[in-house]
């Protein structure tokens, strides 16, 4: 007897391989075998003339999936086909959630075996829970898969509907999403908060304390009796103290005047406080909150996260990692307290097992926590992983085993000093127990750091103690504007407000970011103009689509949808086809879109300078007597901060020309800051028709236009440094700036054609790097930054930096 045992990937083949007996053969399907047309050419012939055949879905015959072959797919399905011929038994052995339920229904309608068939789930790939599974398989579960086969046409039904829209009126290339586009505007309307944002200044005293054996900081928290102003007492929309609140701000002349009165005056201790807390550790990881715990602590993107923690789970190191639930399995539990007991001792302990209740919206997928696998969990170390691998799994391994520790003892402590009419405050911590911080501590990989971190040391002071006053010094304080998204936090709140599904926030934050909706800098989620102009279309004439708590009824209603307890095909009819549905609305919305309203971006603040989307880049339009000029915006000058001062610096390059730093001490031509579409760059003389391209240098990333001085653009020009040639090729090396830091090229040309290009390292100068380190850092294998797509070609030399513009160019596919 032989079983054909299919999974979705060659990784899980390999590891589920092991623990499978003799006689089971195991392939992969390399994940979906079947899916919607992604493109005109995937169509069949037989359907391409129908209305419908565009979307993928048969709108006129109950919403019909027109499902096809991949062609990248034959060639598995004719492999699978064959194997099943020699087989007695076939077993789906896909995840266990909505996706690989769907992947085993699929499977079925291809291979239509004539052989037993069972469906095998679990919820880990250790050799216990493969032998169980064995014991326990099932039927493929209609309800799953007809619950994603719902999610996906409806997914399908706004994206391909809207997204040719937004080509039409706004640019090419652009797309629109069920989650996709409320997650955009959350980003767009946290920039135009910042953009209405107006800053307020206070100041207030810091002063150095002394008292036996101990130095320590306190605040200046009141004066004659009033509160001191701190920056939550501030409008965010005037930069004023806010209507209703009795508090004292001060400036900094007031702040230096009361220094100097406060100075060589006696202080004495007037409250003392100590208050006991508890700290109980988190729960184990659920997909979001992964997603959430390693962006902060690992600078991981949600896709690395994802992508890193799939290969975990194939290779059978951790649980699966799609998942609501923060539940943990008896044996889970049993493991983490072992790991416990034999690591920190008894008494790190929590009392009683720990066990956590699930309070994510519409909970579902797989029914336990991200944690190792196993009923005995291996140290990180013991793993033999490296780089993010073991990155991750350390990271779940701490989570895990914290949530079975003792609750985190502290004691809070709060002194209040007086200075004649003045109070300042210090506060500090003193841990008494450190329970499950020995494991796992917010922040920091390295728990005893983290705990020398948590604990902020006052010394022993009672009232009418009198601290000696080593330093008093005023400080001016800023309040800043709301914080941009980072990945984490979009993730948190897409998962609080109900929209969407954690297993799809890795994708659906992927494609913002390749469609050009945000720029991810420094772990922050910047939104482009593009995104304004595509969220005020959707606001205007699509807003349900855009409201959250719209998109989250949506959510339930499908999660409604795989209970049965709402019936599928009416509420597909009355979302699309009903007089009110998508269909009707975007026919109806068409003709009142003015493409060029529509690609116009209204800014506060900028009522009469235009802001447009162009057919690569935004620009900025406005009226100078009787002619519209128009200038490029530069991209790396963000919505919020596009402000009258730079655009008036943009407008005089366009209109006088661009600013001349000096001459050039050694040619005698003059040297001029110009502002282009990839930020600023200096120039080396006019350009003229006998010189159409005179010779240019980016400014390095960190140095704002108007620090550029004489010295440093010569220095900038004298770019590219050449080095020598390669010792094999007889090819000119060069060493460079570009706009993505300093880097040596190996200039090939000739019938290669292509020259090898390596990033500089850490003390490594583009003015002083030698051939012979050169030579080394091209001999290393090229690799690309973390999280970077693959370069699918190059399309030429940047006109400024003359680098190469092999910026990744991929559109993932998502559902």
């Amino acid at each position: 007897m032989s079983t054909l045992v299919i999974v979705e990937s060659p990784t899980k083949a390999r590891t589920i391989r092991n623990f499978l007996p003799s006689g089971y053969r195991v392939e992969a399907s390399m994940g979906h075998v079947r899916d919607l047309p992604q493109s005109a050419s995937d169509i069949p012939a037989s359907v391409k003339s129908e209305a419908w055949s565009k979307l993928g879905v048969n709108v006129e015959a109950d919403f019909e999936p027109l499902y096809i072959i991949p062609k990248d797919k034959k060639k598995i399905v004719s492999e699978l086909k064959a194997a099943l011929k020699d087989a007695t038994e076939l077993i789906l052995a896909t995840d266990e959630d909505r996706e690989g339920e769907s992947i085993s229904w699929h499977l079925l309608e291809i291979l239509r075996p004539k052989v037993p068939i069972k469906r095998m789930v679990f919820h880990e790939i250790t050799s216990e829970a493969i032998k169980a599974a064995l014991q326990n398989c099932r039927d493929v579960d209609e309800k799953l898969v007809h619950a994603q086969e719902t999610r996906r046409i409806l997914d399908r039904l706004v994206g391909y509907t809207l997204s040719p829209l937004l080509w039409k009126k706004i640019a090419w290339g652009l797309s629109a999403g069920r989650v996709q586009s409320v997650a955009v505007r959350l980003l767009v309307n946290r920039e135009q908060e910042r953009r209405a944002f107006k800053s307020g200044s206070y100041w207030d005293l810091k002063a150095t304390l002394f008292a036996p054996d101990h130095e320590f900081p306190a605040q200046l928290v009141s004066l004659g009796g009033r509160q001191l102003a701190t920056g939550k007492d501030f409008d965010e929309s005037t930069g004023k103290i806010a209507k209703g609140k009795n508090v004292l701000l001060l400036d900094e002349p007031s702040a230096i005047a009361l220094l100097e009165r406060l100075n060589g005056k006696v202080w004495t201790v007037t409250h003392q406080e100590e208050k006991p807390t508890t700290r109980k550790p988190s729960p184990p990881f659920t997909t979001s909150t992964l997603q959430q715990e390693a962006n902060r602590k690992l600078r991981l993107s949600a896709r690395d996260t994802m992508r890193t923690a799939q290969a975990l789970y194939e290779q059978g190191f951790i649980t699966y990692m799609r998942t609501d639930s923060v539940h943990l399995s008896d044996q889970a539990i049993s493991a983490a307290r072992n790991c416990v007991s034999q690591m920190y001792g008894e008494n790190y302990l929590s009392p009683k097992p720990r066990q956590y209740a699930t309070k994510s919206k519409g909970a579902q997928e797989a029914h336990e926590a991200i944690r190792p696998a196993g009923a005995s969990f291996r140290t990180p170390q013991q793993t033999g992983l490296s780089g993010r691998e073991f990155s991750l799994y350390d990271l779940i391994w701490k989570r895990t085993i914290a949530s079975q520790m003792a609750d985190a003892r502290q004691t809070m402590i709060s002194v209040q000093i007086g200075v004649e009419d003045a109070i300042f405050r210090s506060s500090g911590k003193r841990i008494d127990f450190a329970g499950f911080f020995r494991a796992y501590v917010e922040g920091s990989d390295d728990p005893d750091a983290a705990i020398e971190g948590q604990e902020i040391v006052l010394p022993k002071l009672i009232i009418g103690d009198h601290p000696v006053c080593q330093q008093l010094q005023p400080v001016g304080h800023e309040t800043q504007p709301p914080a941009r998204y980072t990945e984490a936090s979009l993730v948190k709140t897409l998962e609080s407000e109900g929209i969407g599904r954690p297993s799809t926030y890795a994708s659906i934050i992927g494609t913002i970011c390749d469609r050009g909706y945000a720029q991810l800098t420094h772990n922050t989620l910047i939104p482009t103009f593009t995104a304004f102009a595509v969220t005020s279309l959707l606001e205007e004439h699509f807003p349900n689509l855009v409201d959250p708590s719209f998109t989250s009824k949506m959510e339930q209603t499908l999660d409604d949808i795989s209970t049965g307890s709402v019936e599928w095909l009416p509420y597909l009819r009355k979302f699309y086809s009903g007089k009110a549905g998508l269909e009707t609305l975007v026919k109806d919305r068409e003709q009142a879109i003015d493409p060029d309203t529509a690609r116009t971006i209204t800014l506060v603040g900028l009522e009469n300078i235009k802001v447009k989307i162009g057919k690569f880049w935004a620009y900025i339009q406005v009226n100078e007597g009787e002619k519209q000029v128009s200038a490029s915006i530069p991209q790396d000058l963000t919505p919020a901060d596009l402000l009258p001062e730079k655009i008036e610096i943009i407008l005089k390059q366009k209109l006088e020309g661009p600013d001349q730093i000096g001459i050039h001490p050694e040619t005698g031509e003059p040297i001029f800051l110009l502002m282009g579409q990839y930020g600023a760059y200096v120039q080396l003389g006019q350009a003229t028709d006998a010189v159409p391209k005179p010779k240019r240098a980016s400014i390095p990333k960190g140095v704002a236009p108007e620090q550029v001085t004489l010295a440093m653009a010569v220095d900038l020009l004298k770019m590219p440094r050449e080095l020598g040639v390669h010792p094999e090729t007889g090819k000119k090396i060069e060493a460079n700036l570009g706009r993505f830091g300093p880097y040596v090229v190996h200039k090939k040309g000739g019938a290669e054609g292509k020259d090898d290009f390596r990033s500089l390292k850490g003390d490594d100068n583009p003015y002083t790097v030698t051939l012979e380190r050169a030579l080394e850092l091209l001999a290393q294998p090229k690799t690309l930054r973390a999280g970077a797509a693959k370069v699918i070609r190059t399309l030429g030399l940047h006109p400024v930096d003359q680098e190469p513009s092999d910026r990744p160019i991929v559109s993932e596919r998502t559902s």
